[in-house]
């Protein structure tokens, strides 16, 4: 089952590349970014879509970055706060088994 979603996996990732580059070979004029204050060399169209791609998901990342952090933090919180507990439950179960045998030891 494990290598039919490998192959899965490998026959859509093959099928992204193809149709990667099938639009970097029909995308081929040269086109010159003006940004206002600055204009940019002129490289492929393919270029220009695919760095804006790249940016467009390293800003992502960037912006999940603190959602991330804070996650990381709970977690981390909820995990100490469940060792405590776990051990709070240990002491209740072993102090539950003592105190019977003090009261036999006292009747």
């Amino acid at each position: 089952m494990r290598w039919i979603k490998g192959l899965i996996l490998a026959v859509i990732l093959l099928v992204v590349l193809l149709i990667g580059i099938l639009f970097a070979v029909n995308n081929q004029q040269a086109i010159a970014l003006n940004l206002i204050w600055v204009e940019l060399p002129a490289v492929s169209f393919s270029v220009w879509l695919l760095a804006a791609l790249t940016f467009g998901v390293l800003l992502g990342m960037l912006a999940m970055l603190g959602v991330y952090a804070r996650l990381k933090t709970r977690l981390a919180r909820s995990e100490r706060h469940n060792k405590q507990q776990r051990k709070e439950l240990d002491r209740l179960r072993t102090q539950e088994f003592k105190e019977p045998r003090e009261l036999k030891e006292l009747a």
